[in-house]
């Protein structure tokens, strides 16, 4: 497998520190509040590159941090605690509008069938081993107290600037320009590993140190929750490349003058999100989120497959006009799998040919535009159905597109007899004068009820779209689904 890799500038081929197994780390989201789809387009990449190893033989270890304190709204030690702002805006404590975010994330996750890391350890789990650490790096002279507070001094390293092209001159004080200057900072690129009360009187969660009461900087948890759970090493560390600079250059510098060596081989990073106005960001007020999309009747996994259908690399532009267009060839993919029949035996040569082709495009740096085509290269293949199903199973285990839901349920309404039940009311006379049509209704109003049982209502809500594309409007009543002409 090859990767771009930010440490290196450079497509990579991907060798990892111990043969057949690779450690993984996630940045976590900072659990304020909800997630907009722009930062969920790098958990869609990430998912697909821990499914891509897992698919080219790996054995991977997952972990993510959750962030629940010290992030501050700037990246670069200034401005307020988003948690304390998330608690303000809703009147909750931290601990509970973390516990709410934290679930809402998932949930999200879940919705864009975006595997859950097989660790998720939220960095108030972790204090201990910040502490620790923090003075481990104050006893090897890489860090200072100042102002109660205590920073990483970055002109103890031969070199900073290992992941960007920033250069300390061309640097702004706390990145924008109207953030006051922290003048208990050595170097303008120094940051802080702990703060104490000095920094916020009444913050919210705090604890003893050795360097007075409060609470660690932003940076240190992802070092800390990472060894904690990978050892001294890993192979690949993810985020937006919004991370690269402050958060994974200083994580970089930390690590490695904390424990004397090398931490991390590969850094992937995941370009943003656009809309018309720039990038899509929370500070905006009104952002988009995966709830927001289902309101409008769009399926989470057309917005997955719009996020496979562009380089992870590339900036990629949102616009509902371009979700519209990947509702509908999302709807037409699912109808072409869930017409293959299940009939005759693999065909194990074609099969192998047209894998390859798959393992080739996600192995090239995580094309996933060309292995988004490799599924319609398998659907217009001269073989038969059973070989075509086969492929196009085996590519969903790292797209992740549910292609069959349609084909089980339509299995499913076979066999509650959906075509000969009436379990959908007409309230449009001309209807019911087809007959056809009748029936087809009434097997995708059995086909929603049973999505809705299995709690899947992604599939419900693409069900009632799908049909009012064809011009029948459903409403769910006392009396049960009615149904009619739009």
């Amino acid at each position: 497998m090859k990767i771009y890799n930010t440490l290196t500038k450079s497509v990579d081929e991907f060798v990892p520190n111990e043969p057949g197994k690779v450690k993984m780390y996630t940045c976590g989201p900072t659990v304020y509040h909800f997630a907009h789809i722009g930062n969920l387009r790098s958990y869609i990449m990430e998912d697909v590159l821990e499914k891509t190893f897992g698919y080219l033989g790996y054995d991977v270890k997952r972990v993510m941090n959750i962030t629940d304190v010290g992030h501050l709204s700037s990246d670069a030690d200034t401005g307020e605690d988003k948690m304390v702002k998330g608690a303000k805006r809703e009147h909750k404590t931290v601990m509970q509008i973390a516990q709410f975010y934290t679930d809402a994330f998932f949930s999200d996750c879940k919705k864009l069938n975006i595997k859950k890391p097989e660790v998720v350890d939220p960095a108030t789990n972790c204090i201990d081993r910040i502490i620790d650490t923090v003075q481990g790096l104050m006893d090897k002279g890489f860090a200072y107290k100042a102002g109660e507070n205590v920073y990483f001094d970055t002109s103890k390293l031969a070199q900073y600037y290992v992941l960007s092209d920033q250069n300390e001159d061309a640097l702004k004080v706390g990145v924008r320009e109207d953030v006051e200057e922290d003048t208990n900072k050595r170097n303008k690129t120094d940051f802080v590993l702990w703060f104490t009360k000095s920094k916020f009187e009444n913050q919210a969660l705090k604890w003893d140190s050795p360097w007075g009461v409060g609470y660690p900087g932003w940076h240190i948890e992802c070092s800390c929750i990472s060894m904690k759970h990978l050892g001294d090493s890993m192979d690949i560390h993810c985020g937006g490349v919004d991370n690269i600079f402050p958060h994974h250059t200083n994580e970089i510098a930390q690590s490695e003058a904390f424990l004397g060596h090398k931490w991390c081989n590969y850094w992937f990073h995941v370009h943003h999100l656009n809309d018309k106005s720039g990038k899509m960001s929370k500070s905006k007020g009104d952002f988009l989120t995966v709830s927001l999309l289902e309101e409008k009747g769009y399926s989470p996994l057309a917005y997955r497959l719009f996020c496979l259908q562009s380089h992870y690399r590339k900036p990629l532009e949102f616009s509902y006009e371009v979700l519209d267009s990947m509702q509908a060839t999302y709807q037409k993919l699912l109808r072409r799998v869930s017409n293959l029949a299940e009939e005759g035996s693999v065909d194990q040569a074609t099969f192998d040919a047209i894998n390859q082709k798959f393992m080739d495009a996600i192995g090239n740096d995580l094309n996933t535009a060309m292995a988004v085509t490799c599924v319609y290269d398998a659907l217009s293949a001269d073989t038969n159905d059973a070989t075509k199903l086969a492929l196009i199973q085996s590519f969903d285990k790292v797209l992740s597109l549910d292609l069959c839901s349609m084909r089980e349920a339509k299995k499913a309404s076979t066999a509650a007899g959906a075509s000969s039940a009436t379990v959908g009311i007409c309230t449009d006379g001309t209807d019911v004068s087809d007959p056809d049509l009748a029936k087809n209704v009434e097997e995708k109003i059995v086909e929603r009820k049973n999505a809705k049982k299995e709690k899947n209502f992604a599939l419900a809500d693409q069900i009632r779209a799908e049909l009012l594309a064809d011009g029948i409007v459903i409403e769910d009543t006392r009396e049960g689904v009615k149904w009619r002409r739009a």
